[in-house]
């Protein structure tokens, strides 16, 4: 049975906020530029196999996962979806601050005309949009279908609620994205079978590829602060 453990010493306390923290940042960080950079596209031929068409955008997105995940496993399902709504916000005062700089007009000599920023910055009102409703539903998916396959499983194979939570989740964010973003007429419509299999395969594909990194992540865990398999690190103390 899965239960939640107590950091009791100081030290212990401090540690597991100042990683919380951490990963936080770096959660934050790649949601942040996934919607900057999102505008360029760019194709990959996996080994032959393959060839991908994807947006720029979707490099740092992944990353967003394996630290919900990460976050799940050790801190809970309450800290996991603190992280999610935090980069909410932060997401939005990004699309303020690309605003107010969008506003100030550009010198004679300026190296960025007015034309050039709102050409490379100026669908980033409709993408932070598309990707905070995908995101938002996708993340919480995520997170929820991760805890269920925890209980289900008694806190056992971490392999399994890693990628079955995140493939359900990146077919959802990478579908409702795309439809958000044709339908705001950003991306035509002929483009949104390809692009939704080439995003969500390159998306499984980071998935299967980041579960060992997990598990180094969650052995490291669990080893610094002497959690079992299962256990959770309650910080509200």
């Amino acid at each position: 049975m899965n239960h939640t453990v107590t950091a009791r010493s100081l030290r212990d306390v401090q540690a597991a906020y100042r990683i919380y923290f951490i990963l936080g940042a770096l959660f934050i960080c790649a949601l942040v530029v996934s919607n900057l950079i999102f505008q360029k596209f760019f194709s990959w031929d996996f080994f032959g196999i393959y060839t991908f068409e994807i947006s720029v955008g979707i490099l740092p997105y992944p990353i967003t996962f394996l630290i919900t995940d990460l976050i799940s496993e050790i801190y809970g399902k309450k800290k996991a979806n603190q992280i999610v709504t935090t980069g909410i916000y932060a997401s939005f005062f990004s699309l303020l601050i690309v605003y107010v700089a969008q506003a100030v007009p550009a010198t004679s000599w300026s190296p960025i005309t007015n034309e050039l920023f709102t050409k490379v910055f100026g669908a980033t009102a409709v993408a932070v949009f598309a990707s905070m409703m995908a995101y938002l539903l996708a993340q919480y998916v995520d997170i929820h279908i991760f805890h269920f396959w925890k209980r289900l499983t008694k806190g056992k194979h971490l392999w399994l609620r890693n990628n079955f939570s995140t493939f359900l989740s990146q077919f959802i964010d990478t579908s409702a994205v795309l439809l958000l973003l044709c339908s705001f007429g950003k991306i035509e419509w002929e483009r949104f079978g390809s692009l939704l299999l080439g995003g969500f395969l390159f998306k499984v594909l980071i998935a299967a590829l980041d579960t060992p990194l997990l598990y180094l992540g969650v052995a490291i865990f669990r080893k610094r602060f002497k959690l079992s398999e299962g256990e959770e690190l309650q910080l509200d103390v």
